[in-house]
């Protein structure tokens, strides 16, 4: 039974940090139909920003730490706001364009990181807490697997609530419907697609710092390995559905879990299934629109 639980909750902490990074996946592709391949960078950059700050400050403490997931939030944010400002804003309804680009601009970051931090992973540490386990009903449950559920339950409330009872929320919702009547309003929709972007990026780069945590490194391609799990969840949640992303994220990391400790490391192989039955049964996903 311990080791059902253990899965279980570790399987819940891997589907979080799956979630803070598909979430800003799902956010702008639904609000404005954009697939951003470059989601990733916007994380291997808060990841790096977010070990910069704490080897600096002392990466044992709480206040350290809590720093390093701000400013992680900060540069992600910043990083995915020039994006859409100097590259996607000209794209718009060109969708084979914005694939090239932001495949491109994914590839020059990971050269750019390389070429600053180097191609060697760069080993982090945090508060003493997070490196401890918690018993739970006689499993040992890493400690930071309750930061990283904790963390995604905050950000799905945040935008949920950002998009429902903010000015710049209803903006954005308005201008998704009808973007020329809001815009004959005298409203520019555009500044608030730039803050969908940067809310994305932010949550992107609190998944990057979080993600360091978890496998205990930071390197150049920690991004693009978990855009990979965070595309396959925002399918099978349903392209702009968050809740759908929250639920298949959950989904994916706990079958993942339990399919490498009791089908032999099958995990990887078990999670693309799941992806082609989802696609087979139902294409729009579990909680997506059908078109």
């Amino acid at each position: 039974m311990s080791t059902v639980i253990l899965l279980l909750i570790t399987g819940l902490g891997l589907g979080a940090l799956y979630f803070l990074v598909a979430s800003g996946l799902s956010l702008i592709y639904g609000l404005m139909g954009v697939l951003n391949f470059a989601h990733g960078s916007f994380l291997t950059l808060g990841a790096f920003a977010g070990w910069e700050l704490a080897r600096r400050t002392g990466a044992d403490n709480w206040l350290s730490f809590v720093a390093s997931v701000l400013l992680g939030a900060v540069v992600g944010a910043v990083f995915a706001a020039l994006t859409e400002l100097l590259l996607i804003r000209r794209l718009y309804e060109r969708h084979i364009e914005q694939v090239l680009v932001t495949v491109g601009l994914a590839l020059s970051s990971v050269a750019l990181f390389d070429g600053i931090w180097g191609t060697d992973p760069v080993y982090v540490s945090g508060p003493s807490w997070m490196g401890g386990t918690t018993d739970v009903f006689g499993a040992s449950i890493p400690n930071n697997r309750f930061v990283l559920i904790l963390a995604a339950v905050l950000v799905l409330l945040g935008i949920v609530l950002f998009l429902k009872y903010t000015r710049f929320g209803l903006i954005i919702r308005a201008g998704v419907e009808n973007r020329s009547m809001v815009t004959a309003l005298g409203i520019d929709v555009r500044r608030a697609f730039t803050v969908v972007f940067a809310i994305g990026g932010a949550a992107a780069g609190i998944g990057g710092v979080l993600a360091a945590s978890y496998y205990g490194y930071v390197s150049s391609s920690i991004g693009g390995s978990l855009l990979i799990f965070a595309f396959i969840v925002t399918v099978i949640g349903g392209l702009g559905s968050l809740s759908g992303a929250a639920i298949a994220a959950a989904l994916v990391a706990v079958l993942q879990q339990f399919a490498n400790f009791y089908l032999g490391g099958t995990g990887d192989f078990v999670v693309v299934l799941l992806l082609a039955v989802v696609l087979l049964v139902r294409p729009s996903g579990l909680l997506g629109s059908k078109a």
